[in-house]
């Protein structure tokens, strides 16, 4: 086993492709815990994590990480990322992914949970709502420690369609969205600003449609483009954007997938809303009025993650 410093926090991030290296080499470069990277292919991990462990003296920092497929080196740590799973190929759903990848998160969740019975979870892999319900049943943790990662990417890419269409800088921009994601995730335009004015404002009803279906699509999009693989490299940043909140006990509203008890409406359903998120996971979530269009939209994409779930069965 190797030797870690005991007095660090400790972030496990489960999965050794390419977003799990993502979030490592992000979380590494703030210098704010030592991070252990699983893997399940033998030697990917350990290559992974000694080529990050390299690229320390460069980066000034003195953090640790290490490759490992043995789950007592994840002990005790602060956060678990689970980004363990299948890819989407061109052409595939992300709802394609549900069982494969369901017995995937069961199993290391189960093993991660055992190691850190008192981490944050932070779920990335895919079918990302879905995938939620089985980490919490696995885990046996309680709803507030289990988060998944999505609206800050899905935000994300929302802000930076609109910063091309508008010309501006993408750091002036804020993005509000909510739901599952994926194809029925619902953007809400005019909660979305550019220095504080709604984009509704600024840009007409075509060009603001026209920007909501590419955020729909912005996963499938880059798949096509790719043809190899998926998405990594915003995503492994808003993962890292996440972890780094619940380190620093930041109380940041972040839009992710929380476990939904009468909010919106909808119980016993983990669904993307704005939450404050701090060192016990989400610690509210943050309730806004929303138009009937709006609410008709986000009830559609709430039974498109409750018919995911039925799906999955005994693991959900």
């Amino acid at each position: 086993m190797a030797r870690q410093r005991a007095h660090r926090r400790r972030v496990t991030i489960i999965g050794a492709g390419n977003v799990g290296a993502t979030v490592a080499q992000r979380i590494l470069e703030r210098g704010t815990a030592d991070v252990v990277l699983v893997g399940h292919t033998a030697g990917l991990a350990q290559g992974k994590a000694l080529d990050l462990a390299e690229a320390g003296p460069l980066l000034a920092h003195d953090v640790s990480v290490i490759g490992t497929d043995d789950y007592t080196d994840t002990q005790d740590s602060t956060v678990v990322v689970v980004a363990a799973g299948h890819a989407r190929r061109p052409g595939m759903s992300r709802e394609e992914l549900l069982l494969p990848n369901a017995h995937i998160v069961n199993r290391v969740v189960e093993q991660a949970a055992k190691h850190s019975p008192n981490a944050v979870l932070v779920v990335v892999t895919d079918p990302l709502d879905a995938m939620c319900h089985v980490a919490l049943k696995a885990s046996g943790f309680s709803a507030e420690r289990v988060i998944g990662m999505a609206g800050v990417l899905d935000a994300a890419r929302f802000r930076t369609f609109v910063s091309m269409e508008l010309g501006v800088s993408p750091a002036n921009t804020s993005a509000f969205v909510l739901g599952g994601h994926g194809d029925s995730m619902v953007p809400i335009p005019r909660y979305s600003t550019v220095g504080g004015v709604p984009i509704t404002q600024l840009l007409g009803p075509e060009a603001v449609a026209r920007i909501v279906e590419r955020t729909r699509g912005a996963g499938a999009e880059i798949v096509a483009l790719l043809k190899t693989g998926s998405a990594y490299y915003a995503a492994g940043a808003a993962t890292a954007v996440m972890v780094d909140t619940i380190l620093a006990d930041r109380h940041q509203i972040l839009p992710a997938s929380a476990y939904l008890q009468g909010q919106y409406g909808v119980a016993s359903l983990f669904l993307g809303v704005p939450v404050r998120l701090g060192r016990g996971g989400v610690e509210e979530i943050i309730e806004v009025p929303l138009s009937e269009e709006e609410r008709a939209a986000f009830e559609r994409s709430a039974d498109a993650v409750r018919a995911l779930v039925t799906q999955l069965g005994p693991l959900g």
